[in-house]
């Protein structure tokens, strides 16, 4: 970074681009933070967040104590799961702006609904692979593969929440986009 003049470093950091991507990240920020689930949907907000937020907590701890490790090569390893969890992540950013942008209260059947009808409980699954594989711990990936059935007891539960809600609209819905997670798969 010595070679570089400082110069070149000014007018990188003030290029528009730049700030226009921080602006968007400091709002998506702002959005996670001040975000409060409704009353009713606190207790399934907190099963959906879970398992991500204890893989999170116990991932580090595989590679600092040398348990738990994943029975593979370290490396190859970690690098697949960070990819993977900036894959889910953007994902989950991509589908939170859509989201942000286009409910207002109505059945959406656009966007990533086009394909799936549960984009944000996929991007969830992916999030907390992804880290599973970067934290290197077979406890963490435990963790994410018990979140699956969690996962589809949720969207069960919020499929009939949204059949009670939109009705016909929805049961036609599911007809058109028969996946909940991955097309031609689940």
């Amino acid at each position: 970074m010595s070679n570089v003049p400082k110069k070149v470093i000014y007018q990188f950091i003030n290029t528009p681009r730049l700030f226009k991507e921080v602006d968007i990240i400091g709002k998506m920020l702002n959005m996670f933070l001040e975000y409060k689930p409704p009353k009713e949907l606190r207790a399934l907000f907190i099963i959906h967040y879970a398992p991500l937020i204890l893989i999170i907590m116990i991932g580090p701890a595989a590679p600092i104590y040398k348990k738990w490790q994943i029975p593979l090569p370290m490396l190859p390893t970690i690098i697949l799961g960070m990819i993977i969890f900036l894959g889910g992540a953007l994902f989950y950013l991509k589908w939170e702006m859509f989201w942000q942008n286009t409910f207002n209260g109505q059945l959406v059947t656009t966007g990533f609904f086009r394909y799936i009808r549960h984009p944000h409980y996929l991007s969830l699954l992916i999030v907390g692979f992804g880290l599973s594989l970067f934290f290197y711990s077979l406890l963490a990936l435990m963790v994410a593969f018990i979140s699956i059935p969690i996962m589809i007891v949720s969207v069960i539960d919020e499929e009939k929440q949204l059949l009670r809600e939109y009705g016909e609209e929805y049961r036609n819905y599911m007809k058109k986009v028969p996946w909940r997670f991955i097309p031609k798969v689940f």
